[in-house]
């Protein structure tokens, strides 16, 4: 089970980390593709990232276990996977954040600011908007916060993937007398 585990969550955080690259292109560049669909894009991403989950249980369900796996270890087997590709996103991130982009905060906050000015925002609520993202921002100022928000951000994802995999995939076997 740790073999499957290891590649399909290496495979699944080469992925995520990958889309998470691709989104701080968009976003450095100011595309308007990201400021309109950054949330649609990146939760689409971690689906398809955490479909590795799936087919983890699946092919260690069909490959060493006869076609049967209880929902407990299908479940372990994917929270396993979730893990570790949350873990090489949160490295990936914490590498990139604090050597090639210290500066994302200020500049997620200015991007936002002023896509909200377009849309025509109050002066009042671009304050209200300026102080959440502050406070969401605040976590960034130690490494422990940086690394609990970062996974705060994927792996739940992975666990509600893991644990409707286990759902789907579980299969005893029946007996017949």
């Amino acid at each position: 089970m740790k073999r499957t585990i290891l590649v399909f969550g290496t495979i699944a955080g080469v992925v995520a980390s990958l889309m998470l690259v691709l989104s701080l292109a968009m976003l450095k560049s100011r595309s308007a593709f990201f400021f309109e669909y950054g949330e649609l894009f990146g939760y689409t991403s971690m689906l398809l990232t955490f479909s590795m989950v799936f087919i983890a249980v699946k092919s260690y369900r069909d490959r060493y276990l006869n076609g049967f796996i209880s929902f407990k270890d299908a479940l372990l087997l994917g929270l396993g996977v979730a893990f570790t590709a949350s873990t090489i996103y949160v490295l990936v991130w914490v590498i990139f954040y604090k050597t090639l982009f210290p500066d994302f905060p200020q500049f997620y906050q200015q991007c936002m600011i002023e896509k909200q000015q377009a849309q025509g925002k109050t002066v009042a609520e671009l304050a209200e908007s300026r102080e959440q993202m502050q406070v969401m921002f605040s976590y960034y100022d130690t490494l422990g916060g940086l690394i609990a928000i970062t996974y705060m951000e994927i792996l739940p994802v992975g666990l509600i993937v893991a644990f409707f995999s286990g759902l789907v995939l579980k299969k005893r076997p029946s007996f017949k007398s």
